[in-house]
C-alpha cells in the first residue's frame, strides 16, 4: 500500500473514542487487534512498556464495540494512582465523544452514616418499606376523597366503599407508626422520595470522581452509593476496583447494578500481573476463635432444638483449633507470637491436615455432616430475625449472626481442605494490650483456607464475559498467565500472536528512544538472606547505591526487597542528596511530593509497596531508578505451597525446570522488578537510567551461576539493553551518559 493509498483510508469508527491527535503508531495497531478480538469475542493479553498509552489503546475499540453491540465496558485496577488516571482519560474521551461514565468505590467510603453492609440493608429495606406504605397512604386518601365527593353526590355503594378505605388506612396509620419507630436511613429517604434529576444530570455532564459525588450527595441530602447503583443502567463505561469484578457475591450484584448480563460485559484488566494475588486475597475464606466463641454464646442464648447438633459442631472444632495450634507451637515460639497473624504449619503425610484430624476425633455427636446441616439451618433462622429485629426498630444495630458464619466455614473446611491447590492453615496472634503488658494478653487462634490457584476464581469469569483485556507493562510469559488464570486451554505463544488459539497476545516494548535510556547491571555480590548482614557485602553495595545518586543529575528512586532493607541503606549512604524514607503503614502521596519538589534526592522504598508501580516520575521528577538485590518474597509456608500447587497443575506440560518455582515466585518477581524499572523514561522527550544492583541480573551470573540468576526471565528485548558494569565503573557510565543528554546544569561531578 502507498503513503497516499493509506492516507485516504477512512479512520476505524473506534477512532472517535480517541481524544487525542494522533495515536503512536504501536498504539494504532494495538487498537486494531483488539478491535478485532472483541469483535471474535476472545480475550486479549496486551503488554506495552510504562507510558506507551495502553489505557486509551484498550478503551477507545471497547468503547467503539460495546456502542454498537449494546454492552457496557468496565475497566479495573487495583492500584489506587491508576483510578485517577482512568479519570482524566475518560473526561477526555467525553468531551470529544459524549458518554456517560460512572467511577465507582465500596459503600464503606461513601456512606453519610458510617454503617456496616449488613445495617445498611437492613435500613434500605425498612426505608423503602416506609416510603411505600406513605405512598400507598396517599393514594387510599386521595381515594377516600373521591368517594366521599360520590356519597355526597349520592351514588350508590360509595359510602360503604368510603368505610372500607377508611378501615385500610387505620390498619395503615398503624403499620406506620411502627415504621417511623424503626431504623431508617434519612439520605435513603430523600432518594426515594425527592427528585434526583438534576443530581444525574450533573453526574453525567462529566466523569466524576467518587469523591464529588459523595459531597455533591451529601449537600442535597442523598445517599450517592444508592444513587449511583440506581444510575448505573445503561451507562457506557462504569471505573471500580478489582473486588467489584473478582469477588463472586459482589460481582453478581455489580452486574445487576449495571443491568447487563455477564456476556454484554467487556472487562479491561489494567495492572493485570497483580490479577494472580488479587483472586487468592478473594478467595480466602477464614474464622477466627473468637467467632466461634461469639457463636457458642449466641448459641446458650437460643431457645431451638437445634441447638444442640451446633453445639457438638463448633464446640468440636473449636476444641480442635486450639489443641492444633498449642500443639504446633514449638518451645519459646509462643513468646515471640505479637499482633500480627503468624502462621503454623498443619499438613501431614497422613492425607488430612492436623486440624481435620483433630476436629473429626474431638466430635462425639451422632453425625457430623448431619449436625452441620442443623446448624446451617440455624443459622439461617436467626440471621433473617436479627433482620427482622433491626428493620422493626426492636435493635439499634443490624446483629450479625456468629452461628451462620462459623457453620458455613466449618462446612467448606470439611468439603475443601483436601482439595488440590487449597491450602489449609492455622495462624495465631496476641491482641493489642490496652493498658497492660501485651505478654499478659492470651493468643487466639485462626482457621483459613488459602486458595493457591487463582484459576479457581478467575476462570469462572472470563468464560461469562464477552470479553476482557489484560493489561500491563509486565503480563509476559503469556503462556504462564494464561495458564495461572485459566483463560485458555490452549497454548500461548508470546512471540507470534498469530498462532495464539485463545487468547490473542501481543506485546509492544519500549516505543520511546533507546539512545534516550540505558539500563546497567551491576556486578555487586548478589544480596542473598545469608548475605544481607555482610558488613562486606553491605559496605560495597552502600558504595554501588552511593555512586548511582551522585552522578545523577536530579532525584534518584532507590527500591529494595523490604522496608527494612531500604531503612538499612538509608543509614550507609553517602552524599550530599535529601535522603527519603517511605516506611510501611505511613501513606505515601506527601513524602512523594516532597520528594518530586526537591531537586537532589533519593526515595528509599520497598518494592512492594505503592510506589513501585501505578505511579508515573515523569522528566525531573525522577531521573535514575536503583533496584537493589532480588526482590523475592517471603519464602513462607504459604509460598511452598503455592510452588507445589503450581508444580502439580503444571508440571506436566511446562518447559521449564521447576515451574512451581518458576511460575509461583521467579516470574512474578521479576515482574515486580520490571514495574519498577518502568517509573522512569515515560515519554519520548523524557531520559533516564535504569540500574539494576544485583549480580544475579548480568549476564556473567547467566552464565555461571544459572541457579541464581534472573536474567532469562526478561523479555529478551529487554534483556538485550542491559549493560554489565562493575560497581566502580558505574558512575563512569552514568557521567557519560547524562553528558551526552547535556544534562548537567553546571559542571558533573568528579569521578
Amino acid at each position: 500500500m502507498t503513503q497516499s493509498d493509506s492516507d485516504s483510508d477512512p479512520e476505524p469508527a473506534y477512532m472517535r473514542f480517541f481524544p487525542y491527535d494522533a495515536p503512536y503508531e504501536h498504539q494504532r495497531e494495538a487498537m486494531g487487534t483488539i478491535a478485532d478480538a472483541l469483535g471474535d469475542g476472545r480475550d486479549v493479553l496486551f503488554e506495552g512498556a510504562c507510558g506507551t498509552g495502553k489505557t486509551l489503546a484498550a478503551l477507545a475499540p471497547a468503547l467503539d464495540h460495546a456502542r454498537r453491540t449494546g454492552k457496557t465496558v468496565v475497566i479495573t485496577t487495583n492500584v489506587h494512582q491508576q483510578t485517577r488516571q482512568f479519570v482524566e482519560e475518560a473526561r477526555a474521551i467525553t468531551r470529544q465523544e459524549p458518554i456517560r461514565s460512572v467511577v465507582f468505590r465500596g459503600k464503606g467510603s461513601m456512606c453519610h452514616i458510617d454503617v456496616g453492609y449488613e445495617e445498611c440493608q437492613a435500613l434500605r429495606d425498612t426505608t423503602r418499606d416506609l416510603v411505600e406504605a406513605e405512598q400507598e397512604r396517599g393514594e387510599l386518601g386521595e381515594r377516600g376523597e373521591e368517594l366521599l365527593d360520590e356519597a355526597q353526590s349520592g351514588e350508590e355503594g360509595a359510602a360503604e366503599g368510603r368505610q372500607a378505605v377508611m378501615e385500610e388506612l387505620d390498619a395503615l396509620d398503624e403499620e406506620l407508626a411502627e415504621l417511623h419507630e424503626a431504623a431508617t436511613c434519612e439520605h435513603y429517604y430523600n432518594n426515594l422520595v425527592g427528585d434526583t434529576d438534576e443530581f444525574y444530570e450533573w453526574l453525567f455532564e462529566d466523569v466524576r470522581t467518587p469523591d464529588e459525588i459523595y459531597e455533591r450527595a451529601g449537600d442535597e441530602g442523598f445517599c450517592g452509593y444508592e444513587l449511583l447503583k440506581e444510575g448505573m443502567e445503561g451507562i457506557d463505561l462504569a471505573v471500580c476496583n478489582y473486588r467489584h469484578l473478582l469477588d463472586p457475591v459482589i460481582r453478581e450484584q455489580f452486574f445487576r447494578w449495571l443491568g447487563r448480563d455477564p456476556e454484554d460485559v467487556v472487562v479491561v484488566f489494567d495492572e493485570a500481573h497483580n490479577l494472580e494475588s488479587a483472586a487468592r486475597e478473594y478467595a480466602a475464606r477464614t474464622l477466627t476463635e473468637t467467632t466461634v466463641d461469639s457463636a457458642l454464646g449466641e448459641l446458650e442464648e437460643t431457645d431451638d432444638p437445634r441447638v444442640g447438633p451446633a453445639e457438638n459442631v463448633l464446640e468440636a472444632f473449636r476444641e480442635a483449633l486450639v489443641g492444633t495450634y498449642d500443639e504446633a507451637l514449638a518451645f519459646g515460639e509462643r513468646e515471640g507470637v505479637g499482633e500480627d497473624w503468624y502462621d503454623l504449619s498443619i499438613t501431614n503425610e497422613r492425607g488430612r491436615d492436623d486440624l481435620t484430624l483433630a476436629f473429626l476425633d474431638a466430635y462425639t455427636g451422632k453425625g457430623i455432616h448431619g449436625d452441620l446441616d442443623r446448624a446451617l439451618e440455624l443459622g439461617e433462622d436467626l440471621d433473617r430475625q436479627y433482620e427482622e429485629a433491626y428493620k422493626d426498630g426492636e435493635t439499634r444495630t443490624r446483629k450479625e449472626c456468629r452461628v451462620l458464619q462459623a457453620a458455613t466455614f466449618v462446612d467448606d473446611w470439611l468439603r475443601d481442605s483436601d482439595e488440590e491447590g487449597q491450602y489449609p492453615v492455622v495462624s495465631v496472634r496476641r491482641p493489642a494490650a490496652g493498658d497492660g503488658d501485651a505478654d499478659d494478653d492470651p493468643i487466639y487462634g485462626r482457621a483459613e483456607l488459602y486458595t493457591c490457584i487463582p484459576r479457581r476464581v478467575t476462570r469462572p469469569l472470563f468464560e461469562e464475559l464477552h470479553a476482557s483485556v489484560l493489561m500491563s507493562a509486565t503480563l509476559r510469559p503469556f503462556d504462564v498467565l494464561a495458564d495461572v488464570l485459566g483463560l485458555s486451554e490452549g497454548a500461548v505463544d508470546d512471540r507470534d500472536p498469530e498462532v495464539a488459539d485463545d487468547p490473542v497476545a501481543m506485546a509492544y516494548g519500549e516505543q520511546f528512544p533507546e539512545e534516550r535510556r540505558r539500563t546497567y547491571a551491576v556486578d555487586v555480590p548478589a544480596l542473598f538472606a545469608s548475605k544481607r548482614d555482610d558488613p562486606a557485602v553491605q559496605r560495597r553495595v552502600a558504595e554501588a547505591l552511593s555512586d548511582a545518586v551522585e552522578f545523577t543529575p536530579g532525584n534518584t528512586l532507590a527500591f529494595f526487597p523490604s522496608y527494612r532493607e531500604a531503612e538499612r541503606y538509608h543509614d550507609l549512604l553517602d552524599g550530599s542528596a535529601t535522603r527519603y524514607l517511605d516506611r510501611p503503614g505511613e501513606r505515601a502521596d506527601d513524602l512523594r511530593r516532597r520528594f518530586t519538589d526537591d531537586d537532589d534526592a533519593v526515595l528509599l522504598t520497598s518494592l512492594w509497596g505503592t510506589l513501585a508501580e501505578g505511579v508515573s516520575f515523569d522528566g525531573d521528577d525522577a531521573r535514575t531508578v536503583v533496584v537493589v538485590g532480588v526482590p523475592y518474597p517471603h519464602l513462607d509456608d504459604r509460598t511452598e505451597a503455592v510452588q507445589e500447587a503450581y508444580e502439580t497443575a503444571f508440571g506436566d506440560g511446562a518447559d521449564v525446570d521447576d515451574p512451581g518455582w518458576k511460575y509461583a515466585v521467579e516470574v512474578p518477581t521479576v515482574r515486580k522488578t520490571r514495574q519498577a524499572l518502568g517509573r522512569v523514561v515515560r515519554s519520548p522527550s523524557d531520559f533516564g537510567v535504569r540500574v539494576l544492583l544485583d549480580e544475579r541480573y548480568t549476564e556473567r551470573a547467566r552464565r555461571e551461576m544459572s541457579k541464581y540468576s534472573v536474567s532469562g526471565s526478561f523479555p529478551a528485548e529487554e534483556r538485550v539493553e542491559h549493560i554489565d558494569v562493575e560497581p566502580g565503573k558505574l558512575k563512569f557510565a552514568m557521567l557519560n551518559f547524562y553528558s551526552d543528554m547535556d544534562a548537567w546544569a553546571g559542571a558533573p561531578p568528579a569521578p
